[in-house]
């Protein structure tokens, strides 16, 4: 059975390189999910047949494996078929703790039942290193969770000592590991960093504002495929090391490009405490200014006579539930002889992607969705731009003023568009809390309300006139 369980862990790997290759593009991204599927499913009908030549054939052997499996399509098929689009950023953080506890989880039954091989240096380390990721990943998803959920507050918590008690408790843990490399029959130190690991999870999320959760998703990612790694090292399994590497590799050039989004250290987003001080904004303390509302009739005559229109979606648009609108809005437009794009910050939403999924739903074309730095140095030419439940990406602050907390940010730069629409519900700031002076500028106007009524009002516009 040997040779057929390897080509089955092979094909596995294979079906998971090409399905995080297909994942890189919103019109494949079906297609890799499901070859990814059908790759754990070969991964598990392997470990089956593992079990199979340990053991021999034997329903006793097989039925934890098949009961987890039923277990776990009992809860996921539900939970994924329920999942409203909001709340898919949470979702993914679950599924990372989820991955960091299996790690943990797997580190734990190879020590504890002799699996694996601690008399080995690297295999202990190994060992000890997916449980502290594993034990991390856990805790600090469940606060991600939390933050993104409402549950727990989206602000910093921060006290003094922070980073002087995490540096104290990391040194805990170097100490710990080199210790129990050399000398792993001491039980005790693998559950006393196991219980080390939880706490460490909480203490290096619980900081983190609410405004850097993509990146700490990323990050959360990139753990849970290095625990996965690990794990792989310590029971010697191949298919689980090549996993966990395309994992945490693909994590950390995620949570690269979120930084880099962003103008941010990694560093600087683990321990900056950034939005934990309420401002007045970027603009002056307490200075008042005056917005311009319209409403959606008088909105339609400017975006009828439009040649060129940017839409910039946010997270309300995801609140909202406006995609499908959107996308049929801007049809209308370009059947008019308006040439639409879709603007996409890299950290709009709550998650890495979170708009592109969100468009991709609403089946927009591929073609149309455009980075910052592709729309920004035409912007000046665009009639119209819409900005649906956007905040902090478009906010010039992070352009021009020094001041702000989130100067250095890359923008799309909204506010040089002829005309600029702001569709919120209120005048309320972003995750980040800092004001906005889009809302202020000249040429912006802002149409109060649920984004998706907004929408359909002018989609009632234009096909009105339509029918005239």
């Amino acid at each position: 059975m040997d040779p057929i369980r390897m080509l089955l862990f092979l094909s596995a790997a294979v079906c998971f390189i090409l399905g995080l290759k297909l994942l890189g593009r919103a019109d494949t991204a079906r297609r890799g999910n499901a070859i990814s599927a059908l790759g754990m499913a070969l991964a598990v009908i392997g470990t089956l047949f593992q079990i199979q030549g340990k053991s021999g054939l034997s329903l006793d052997s097989l039925l934890p494996v098949l009961i987890g499996v039923a277990i776990g399509a009992a809860i996921g098929v539900p939970v994924a078929r329920k999942v409203q689009m909001t709340a898919m950023p949470e979702m993914v953080a679950l599924f990372n703790g989820f991955g960091g506890i299996a790690s943990l989880l797997v580190a734990w039954a190879a020590l504890h039942v002799g699996m694996a091989r601690v008399d080995d240096g690297l295999v202990a380390a190994s060992t000890f290193l997916a449980m502290l990721i594993g034990g991390v990943t856990f805790t600090g998803s469940l606060v991600a969770y939390g933050k993104l959920s409402g549950k727990v507050t989206a602000k910093p918590v921060l006290y003094d000592g922070q980073n002087l008690v995490n540096g104290a408790v990391l040194l805990v843990v170097l100490i710990a590991l080199v210790w129990f490399t050399a000398a792993p029959a001491n039980y005790w130190l693998f559950l006393l960093v196991l219980v080390i690991s939880l706490f460490l999870g909480v203490v290096v999320v619980i900081p983190i504002g609410g405004a850097d959760m993509p990146v700490v998703i990323s990050l959360m990612n990139s753990y849970s495929g290095l625990a996965a790694c690990a794990a792989g090292l310590a029971v010697e399994n191949n298919l689980l090391i090549i996993t966990g590497a395309l994992v945490g590799a693909s994590g950390i050039v995620l949570t690269r490009i979120m930084c880099k989004a962003m103008n941010r250290s990694l560093a600087n987003v683990l321990f900056s405490g950034f939005g934990a001080a309420e401002g007045a904004g970027p603009s002056g303390e307490g200075e008042k200014r005056e917005h311009k509302a319209m409403t959606p009739d008088d909105a339609y005559y400017i975006l009828e006579a439009a040649q060129g229109v940017v839409i910039v979606p946010g997270y309300g648009m995801a609140v909202a539930q406006a995609q499908h609108a959107v996308r049929e809005l801007a049809e209308l437009l370009e059947a008019n002889g308006c040439e639409v794009k879709f603007a996409i910050h890299p950290v709009a939403g709550r998650m890495p992607g979170h708009m592109n999924v969100l468009l991709a739903e609403a089946n927009v074309p591929y073609e149309q969705l455009v980075e910052p730095d592709d729309v920004n140095p035409s912007m000046e030419m665009t009639d119209v731009v819409i900005v649906i439940g956007a905040n902090d990406v478009v906010n010039p602050a992070a352009r021009d003023d020094t001041s702000s907390p989130i100067y250095g940010m890359p923008i799309i730069d909204c506010d040089k568009a002829r005309t600029c629409f702001v569709l919120k519900r209120s005048m309320a700031s972003g995750f980040a809390g800092v004001d906005n002076p889009l809302f202020y500028g000249d040429n912006s106007y802002m149409i109060f309300g649920d984004a998706k009524k907004t929408v359909e009002a002018l989609l009632a516009e234009f096909k009105e006139a339509l029918v005239a």
